[in-house]
């Protein structure tokens, strides 16, 4: 209002005039009409210029346009393709994901996606035509190859994924998870030494739940120690190989010494067996060390029953043990003690193969003492329990 006020003011006591000479004309006007026209003109010529421009920025303005509806396109996709795949709607996952790969900095992570949600429903075409698509991406390569691996743990092709494992440790990537599918495909290959390298490396880090890595250290060895292909000689060279923290443990010893067992390497045996006991009592070991009876007479056998009855003072209601030294009682020809420790052994039973081994113990030294009927009575107790 103050701006209109003064510029009314102004015009109206301002008594100057233009002349403007183009001849032969001549055009008077008064200063302010001038002015107007001149203010009317710079408006008119600004808006020209204006119109001119945003004309000639049109197609620039059209394809940012376009390119800011790819991106939101692009990222809606993979928003949805995420989402799909962890509701487990694996086909909507890998639509979206083919709608998120047309924006070029969403294609390898769709991919990834795309490839799991085609595996998970049993399409390894569609699955391997995703990860060739970003083969050549080194950005992704890392990811690409765990997920490779992953899939192919998952689809038991133990052999191609040992290859993306070794792609992947050439990289030098060992992380954890890495090595968790490493151990998994070996496992699947039964590369049992390697397994086990992998779960002490996975133990020392902590990656592994307690009872999972005992189970796979039972099954390495279980496949190491328990081949029918070993002679003597390789199953030495197998043992040498074991830590001396691992020979100790019970499933361990006990399944190497029934492995030196079956090749009649009986003093072998009873060393692996005596030196687990020492660092714990397990029956499993005491049944394998009842394996490696020595020859009857031989002053090792009287060494064993020596240690059996040093163990026993410490145990005596375990029934293993009893059942150990009543057999090793027999061999020897000591029938008294013999039949004492079997008895016990027979009273104290925790199961039908321990009745069923005390009762044939027993049928043999009557037998060998000329007592056939008690001896009869004994092989038809063996046999019920045999049966039950």
């Amino acid at each position: 209002m103050a701006a209109a006020i003064g510029i009314a003011v102004t015009a109206r006591f301002n008594p100057g005039n233009v002349v403007l000479f183009y001849p032969p004309h001549r055009i008077d006007m008064s200063l302010n009409l001038f002015v107007v026209l001149l203010v009317a003109s710079f408006l008119a010529l600004y808006g020209l210029v204006r119109a001119i421009n945003a004309t000639l920025r049109m197609p620039q303005r059209v394809a940012a346009y376009r390119q800011r509806r790819a991106e939101r396109e692009g990222n809606k996709g993979m928003r949805d393709a995420l989402k799909a795949l962890f509701e487990g709607r694996f086909g909507h996952a890998e639509k979206a994901a083919m709608r998120a790969a047309e924006l070029p900095e969403n294609a390898g992570l769709a991919a990834l996606i795309g490839a799991r949600a085609a595996h998970r429903m049993r399409e390894p075409a569609r699955r391997d035509a995703w990860l060739a698509g970003i083969a050549h991406d080194n950005t992704l390569k890392t990811a690409r190859l765990m997920t490779v691996t992953e899939l192919l743990v998952d689809d038991h092709q133990p052999e191609a994924a040992l290859e993306a494992v070794a792609e992947l440790n050439a990289s030098g990537q060992r992380h954890i998870h890495a090595l968790q599918w490493a151990m998994k495909a070996n496992q699947q290959a039964r590369n049992w030494p390697e397994v086990l390298r992998l779960v002490r490396i996975l133990d020392k880090r902590r990656a592994l739940h307690p009872a999972l890595s005992s189970r796979l250290r039972e099954l390495s060895y279980e496949a190491l120690l328990g081949g029918d292909g070993h002679d003597a000689e390789s199953l030495r060279r197998i043992w040498a190989t074991v830590p001396a923290q691992d020979r100790t443990v019970p499933y361990v010893a006990a399944r190497a010494a029934s492995a030196f067992n079956a090749r009649g390497l009986h003093d072998e045996a009873r060393a692996i067996a005596e030196e687990s006991l020492k660092a714990g009592w397990d029956e499993r070991v005491v049944r394998a060390y009842r394996d490696a009876a020595s020859p009857a007479g031989s002053p090792s056998l009287l060494a064993q029953i020596e240690a059996c009855e040093t163990w026993r003072r410490e145990r005596p209601m375990d029934a293993e043990l009893a059942l150990t030294l009543g057999s090793l009682c027999l061999k020897q020809k000591l029938w008294g003690k013999a039949q004492r420790y079997l008895e016990q052994a027979l009273s104290d039973a925790l199961d039908a193969s321990m009745v069923r081994e005390a009762h044939l113990k027993l049928a043999q030294m009557h037998e060998a003492l000329g007592q056939e009927q008690e001896a009869a009575s004994h092989y038809r107790q063996c046999a019920l329990a045999s049966v039950l």
